[in-house]
């Protein structure tokens, strides 16, 4: 089998080869693909080193599975021409996500949907998979009406180029910027392009994917994107309204019952997610899972991942891995 990475040597695609060895799936050929600036450097993957290449060389070689963490842009003009020649393309990026010819695919949640048919699978956004792996279980229990989400995101959603910014200013050295702020020592409500209904593209997506992986565009959802000065993790306040009542324990039980979920919650020993805890991990944590007192039906969590490990790199593995022990894929 011969895989393609295409974004080999960014913060994501980094983390998929190590999540690809992690996982034990060692290809026959791996394919690192890259920028051009990148080119004909080489990467070490499972004790061999490869040569990055470019799309028009690795479209040669023929890859059976093309991983995309590359941008939008890149996955627009090359994941066609890469399902042209017979590869299946798992794409990390916001450019198909919401197309609904393309499915979004959580594995825990939705991998059943897959078939040979589907040759491009989007991978969702970071803060959503995190998001999805939580309210799912509760969805199908207990039916949910509403969610209000704050984030609080880290750096490395922005890529290499912020979590330099971020070491630059701790270092009190000038460099270039990729936020219009200031990150260390501060945060800022702004992630993604300002829309005209005032939220960002990033917020949007919360929403819109949601809807789209739970299979409910009826579930009311509002979000509010939060930068802060943290190397790893994202992590998400919640709250969320249901169609019927609830007990705690029954909540901690379903949770703590589901795979890739972990319940960190005993605040008489200062337990509780956070982002130092999930680095470097694949499971969604939760806790301060507590009722909210304000509302009939409503439950309040908070929620951390590593978002370039489950929100990222590992998701879209768990992907590559189902099509291989479904044999959702040709070899071209």
């Amino acid at each position: 089998m011969k895989i393609a990475v295409v974004g080999a040597t960014g913060l994501v695609g980094r983390e998929m080869l190590l999540v690809l060895k992690e996982q034990d799936i060692i290809p026959d050929l791996l394919i690192p693909v890259a920028s051009p600036r990148s080119i004909g450097k080489t990467i070490e993957f499972n004790g061999n080193n490869f040569v990055v290449s470019s799309n028009e060389e690795a479209l040669k070689l023929r890859p059976d599975i093309a991983i995309f963490s590359a941008g939008a842009i890149v996955s627009k003009e090359w994941a066609p021409k890469y399902v042209a020649i017979g590869t299946t393309v798992i794409d990390n990026s916001s450019a198909w996500r919401m197309d609904p010819g393309i499915p979004l695919i959580v594995p825990e949640i939705n991998a059943s949907i897959l078939s040979k048919k589907d040759k491009i699978i989007a991978n969702p956004n970071c803060s959503t998979i995190q998001l999805v792996m939580i309210m799912s279980p509760l969805h199908k229990v207990y039916h949910i009406n509403r969610i209000v989400i704050s984030t609080y995101q880290s750096v490395t959603g922005t890529g290499e180029k912020a979590v330099r910014q971020l070491e630059n200013e701790r270092k009190g050295v000038m460099g270039e910027m990729a936020y219009p702020h200031q990150i260390d020592l501060n945060l800022f409500p702004h992630g993604g392009t300002f829309l005209p209904n005032g939220y960002t593209t990033e917020e949007m997506k919360l929403v819109f994917e949601t809807q789209k992986i739970l299979a409910d565009p009826n579930i009311n959802i509002t979000a509010t994107i939060v930068r802060v000065p943290v190397l790893g993790g994202h992590s998400e306040s919640v709250n969320i309204e249901f169609s019927s009542n609830y007990e705690l324990q029954d909540i901690y039980n379903l949770l703590s019952s589901n795979p890739g979920i972990t319940v960190r919650d005993d605040v008489a020993r200062n337990v509780y997610p956070m982002p130092l805890d999930a680095r470097g991990k694949d499971d969604v944590f939760v806790g301060r899972i507590r009722r909210d007192e304000s509302r009939t039906n409503s439950l309040n969590l908070f929620i951390v991942s590593d978002n370039l490990r489950k929100g990222a790199a590992t998701n879209a593995v768990q992907i590559v891995k189902y099509l291989i022990f479904k044999r959702l894929f040709d070899i071209p």
